[in-house]
This record gives C-alpha cells, sequence and structure tokens, in this order.
C-alpha cells in the first residue's frame, strides 16, 4: 500500500490500519489545538492526526493510543520518521481502561461512528464495538483539564446525541463546526468541541469542494501547509 504523503511528513499505511481519509485531515487542520501543551489522541490508526497537530503545535507534547496492535506499530514507525519524533509517543492501550496521572488540555478523537453490524472492515475503527460514544466522553470528561479542550469529528446525524452525552457528563459544546460535502449540498460532518467551563458556542461553516472533485477555497486554505497539491 502506497505511503500518503504530506509536505513534512510520510504516512505509511497498513491494509489492517484504518487510512488516511478527509475526517482526519479536517479534524487534524481545524481542531483549536494552538494552546495545548499535553495533548491525548484517542485511536490514532496510522497516527496522522497526532503528526499533523505536532506540525501545528511547536510546543505540545502528544501521546496516543489505540488499541489495534497493527496500528501501534504503524503509528510508532511514521512518528519515528518524522520531524517532530521526540513530541510523540504511542502506547498499545485501551482508552477505557487508561490510567493516567496527569491531566490533558487537549484531547483529540475520531472515533467509531457506526452502530455494531456485520461488517468485517476495519472494526475497531469504524464501529462503536470497543469504543461507544458514552465510554469515549466519560473517559476524556475525567481526564481534560479544567481549561481543557475535547474535540471530535461525527456524522452530523450523531451530533445531538453526542452533544446530550456530554452535557450529562458535564462537559459543555463550545465550538461547532458545520462541514459540507459540497457547495449548497448537505450537511455531512460535525467539528464539536467541548470544555469543563461553559462559553458563547462559536459557530462556523466550512464546505469541502466548491464542484466535484474540485476543492474549496476554504480547503485550500485550511490544508495548504500539508496537502502537497499546488505547490
Amino acid at each position: 500500500m502506497k505511503p500518503f504523503r504530506f509536505q513534512k511528513f510520510d504516512i505509511l499505511q497498513h491494509k489492517n490500519v484504518f487510512r488516511v481519509g478527509t475526517d482526519g485531515v479536517l479534524l487534524g487542520a481545524l481542531c483549536q489545538v494552538e494552546n495545548a501543551q499535553k495533548i491525548l489522541e484517542v485511536g490514532t490508526g496510522t497516527g496522522l492526526i497526532s503528526l499533523m497537530l505536532a506540525q501545528r503545535n511547536a510546543n505540545a507534547k502528544i501521546t496516543a493510543l489505540d488499541l489495534n496492535e497493527d496500528a501501534v506499530k504503524l503509528a510508532q514507525e511514521n512518528f519515528k520518521n518524522s520531524p517532530f519524533s521526540e513530541r510523540l509517543q504511542i502506547f498499545h492501550q485501551d482508552f477505557k481502561t487508561f490510567a493516567s496521572q496527569k491531566e490533558y488540555d487537549f484531547v483529540v478523537c475520531n472515533p467509531p461512528f457506526f452502530e455494531e453490524n456485520n461488517s468485517v472492515k476495519d472494526v475497531l475503527a469504524r464501529q462503536q464495538v470497543e469504543l461507544t460514544f458514552r465510554n469515549l466522553i466519560k473517559k476524556a470528561s475525567k481526564i481534560l483539564s479544567s481549561e481543557g479542550i475535547f474535540s471530535v469529528i461525527i456524522p452530523s446525524e450523531s451530533a445531538q446525541e453526542f452533544e446530550n452525552i456530554a452535557e450529562y457528563f458535564d462537559v459543555h459544546l463550545v465550538r461547532k463546526i458545520n462541514i459540507f460535502g459540497i457547495e449548497n449540498g448537505s450537511l455531512k460532518r460535525n467539528v464539536l468541541e467541548f470544555s469543563k467551563k461553559k462559553s458563547a458556542l462559536e459557530a462556523l461553516d466550512f464546505t469541502i469542494e466548491k464542484s466535484p472533485r474540485k476543492y474549496s477555497d476554504q480547503y485550500l486554505e485550511l490544508t495548504k501547509e500539508f496537502h502537497v497539491f499546488g505547490k
């Protein structure tokens, strides 16, 4: 399987690990990570999001977790080959039982969002078998610092459910990005960001393509420091 090449790092890929996709790129580029010092990524897969955050924030130290042993080995290799290797570490760990002696000021996840089903493709990464929304939010709320941010990307039809569970665990929606696949098209995804501290909701719209197979100016601007196209 061919590596996915970015400007400052490459992502080796593997048939048993969820591949680089638009959701991961969007979350890695859109989340508010600028002020974070201690970052935790849940379910890192290839390591894409952690690498993007390391590029965006030169002061951050990043811990990544994954339950898939193949993903851990792959992400470890991608971290080692990157210019950010000294600030990245990965553990073969179930987030539900992750024991941390410290709080994190940024927790990020591109979570499994399909209900359990008969598909055998990327089961851990795609289906809520090992990590449900409730498990994810409950644990994140316990290790998030008082000023920290918890950031996810999910299908728009799941956003209200996710927001309701978060409110139950006393983490409050502070930023919501509505992501449209194409200009004048339907809402596809939401980046949701939560904090223990209540504040006015920041709401934004974002469009990936202005016409079929033609990226919007928003997307080109957002990813100009990552994607190779246009160089």
